[in-house]
Parts: structure tokens; C-alpha cells; sequence
């Protein structure tokens, strides 16, 4: 099977975690051991951040961010509702609104139009979401947010070496939240940060991430156990070293599917607007003018070849049985995407000829 992602671990990983377990320091009470902190200090300087804060999952970091912005009961956050369901979860657990606003098709990103109409009163922050690796259009959502006074937490989960406006994604926002699992771009098994430039919103997430603590056992507020651990930081300073040759080899190869995937009619391949630099965490296509039952026909066609195609995401979170409590919302271009979308492997460790295979099996299908 052509696995639709793949963790890409060396030797220097494997020595890295070996020396971690030797060393007998395997975690830090306030969270901030000796690798941990490296690691912060690496990815911070990556994506030209003030500071950077590792936690145990992006979802860690993502309700961190929100828990800083203030959000509290009765508040309203805007958000995509084609995203993973941790991003709206995290609003939830601080007893914040999750208002659902719809996508742009051409990047399946938020659209800014929708959360400019969707802003009240009670909106307290936007979190855009880089999907599928590809940057949201966040200049105008900060003139959004500069105009209404609102926060920023950008949902960078799977935008790893991704640009925008020439600068890494998280720039323009407040803070923007990382993922680590064991699927994206690059990996520490589990694993989160959270990045800012503000010395403000840097201190409240250290104190979540340890039960609230300043000091050993001097809780100032509420807090969890969002600990990253040495190893897991001990790994992600060697995936980090090796992440813009996983990003160059994940552009290629979605280069090379979509000068393959041209001639076919009816399939919308993924394309970077300007001024944005996708980094490839999924290669997704649509099958325009289908129905879902067409779009999973063509999906497990390619499963029974060896290609584990992939449907992200199925089910948007403002159609799911527990979120539908919070409002009726209609997002025809969200609901359109979830039943036409299929993503493709480009991972670094396609090789050009399962790429030709991947295309030539798709064209077989779409035909």
C-alpha cells in the first residue's frame, strides 16, 4: 500500500532518543527539560518566532491559545467547520461559542468574507486553518481582527514549512498552533507547539502546560498536563533539521501528480495562489459535479490498487451529532467539498514511479 503519509525516521532520530535514555532525564516538572527547550528555541528561529512553547499535542497548544485569548462563557469564536474537530473542541473546553462560517473552493481555506458577515458582539477571536498543508488568506482576516479588536489563533496544525507574504504561516496571527503527530510533515510521535511574538500571550501557555505552575508547586491558576517529553523533543530537533528536504520533496511530487493529473476532465487539482507557499501536508483533488457516493467509489478503487487515497475530512464538524447544538448553519461550499474531496500520497518517500502509477490509476477512474 502507498501509504497516504508516512513518518520519514532515520538513524539520527533513533541515536537522538537512545541518548535521551541515557541520559536518565527523561521529562522536566515545569516542562521544560533540556531537549524541550532546545527544541523550542530551533523551531521558534524556523519560523522567525519571538518564542515558541512545546506541548504534549497541537490540540495542547490550540486550547492553550484560546484559554490566553480570554475566551470564557459566552463568547463566540469563528472558525472553519472543513477542519479537523480538535480546533472547534478547544473552544468548547473554555465554554466559548463555535461559529461556523464556510470556504473558499479554490484553496479550501476560511473565507474572509464569511467571517467578516459571521462577526457579533460576542466574537472574541478567528481561527483560520492552514488545511492541507496550504496558508489561509490571513491579511485581510488581520484587518478583520485589527478593525473589531479580536485575537488571532492560527491553526497551523498541518503547515510545517509553509509561506505566506513571504514569511512562514503564523506571522500574521496572534499565536498559530503546531502538530507533531505521527502523520504530518514532520513528526515527535505526539507532539504540539504553540508560537507568538507577543513576550504577553508567551507566559499563560507555560503556566497551562504545567498545572498552572510558576514555580514547583505554586499554581497560580488553573492548569493541565501538557508536558512535552525529552524524547519527543529529542526527536523533533532532528525531524526539524531535515524539514525543508521533506517540504522540497513534497512540492516536487505534487508538481509531478498534477503536470500528470492535467488532462482530466471534471477533477480539480489543488493549486497556490499567489503569494503562498503550500508545503503539502495532503495533495487534494475534487471531483467536481459528483455525487459522495461517485467520489467513495473512486476511493476504494484505489485502496483495492494499493493507493490509500484519503477523504479529509468526511464530516464537517457543524454536521456532527454533538456540535449541531450550536446552531443551524448553512455552508454549501464546506458540504460540497466534503463530498467531492479525496487527497493522494506526495509524502517524501513517493518514489516517481508510484507517482505515475498514483496518476495513471486516477485517470483510469475519472475518466
Amino acid at each position: 500500500m502507498i501509504s497516504i503519509n508516512a513518518p520519514q525516521i532515520g538513524k539520527e532520530e533513533i541515536e537522538a532518543v537512545v541518548k535521551v535514555m541515557k541520559s536518565g532525564v527523561l521529562t522536566s516538572g515545569l516542562g521544560a527539560g533540556p531537549k524541550v527547550t532546545e527544541f523550542e528555541n530551533a523551531y521558534a528561529k524556523f519560523v522567525k518566532a519571538k518564542h515558541a512553547i512545546a506541548m504534549n499535542s497541537g490540540t495542547a497548544a490550540l486550547h492553550s491559545a484560546v484559554a490566553t485569548a480570554g475566551v470564557k462563557a459566552g463568547d463566540e469564536v469563528i472558525l472553519p467547520s472543513f477542519t479537523f474537530v480538535a480546533t472547534a473542541e478547544v473552544v468548547v473546553f473554555n465554554r466559548g461559542k463555535p461559529v461556523f462560517v464556510d470556504i473558499n473552493m479554490d484553496t479550501y481555506t476560511v473565507s474572509p468574507r464569511a467571517i467578516e458577515k459571521a462577526v457579533t458582539k460576542k466574537t472574541k477571536a478567528i481561527m483560520p486553518v492552514d488545511l492541507y498543508g496550504m496558508p489561509a488568506d490571513m491579511q485581510p482576516i488581520r484587518e478583520i481582527a485589527d478593525k473589531r479588536g479580536l485575537k488571532i489563533i492560527e491553526d497551523a496544525a498541518q503547515a510545517h514549512g509553509a509561506m505566506y507574504k513571504g514569511k512562514p504561516v503564523g506571522a500574521f496571527a496572534d499565536a498559530a498552533c503546531w502538530s507533531f503527530y505521527g502523520s504530518k510533515n514532520m513528526t515527535t510521535g505526539e507532539g504540539g507547539m504553540l508560537t507568538t511574538n507577543s513576550d504577553q500571550i508567551a507566559e499563560m501557555p507555560r503556566y497551562i502546560r504545567s498545572h498552572g505552575e510558576k514555580k514547583k508547586y505554586q499554581s497560580l491558576m488553573l492548569g493541565h498536563n501538557y508536558h512535552m517529553p525529552e524524547i519527543a523533543a529529542a526527536i523533533g530537533i532532528e525531524q526539524l533539521k531535515k524539514l525543508p528536504m521533506f517540504v522540497t520533496k513534497r512540492r516536487r511530487n505534487a508538481k509531478r501528480l498534477s503536470e500528470n493529473l492535467r488532462k482530466a476532465k471534471g477533477l480539480q487539482l489543488p493549486t497556490e495562489p499567489e503569494g503562498s507557499k503550500c508545503c503539502w501536508y495532503l495533495y487534494t483533488v475534487r471531483l467536481m459535479n459528483a455525487k459522495r457516493e461517485k467520489r467513495d467509489d473512486v476511493v476504494e478503487k484505489l485502496k483495492q490498487k494499493g493507493i490509500d487515497a484519503f477523504v479529509c475530512y468526511v464530516n464537517p464538524i457543524h454536521l456532527m451529532p454533538y456540535y449541531r447544538k450550536f446552531g443551524r448553519y448553512r455552508l454549501p461550499e464546506t458540504e460540497k467539498a466534503s463530498e467531492q474531496v479525496f487527497s493522494l500520497p506526495v509524502h517524501p518517500g513517493v518514489t516517481a514511479e508510484q507517482l505515475d502509477f498514483i496518476s495513471d490509476s486516477v485517470l483510469h477512474l475519472v475518466k
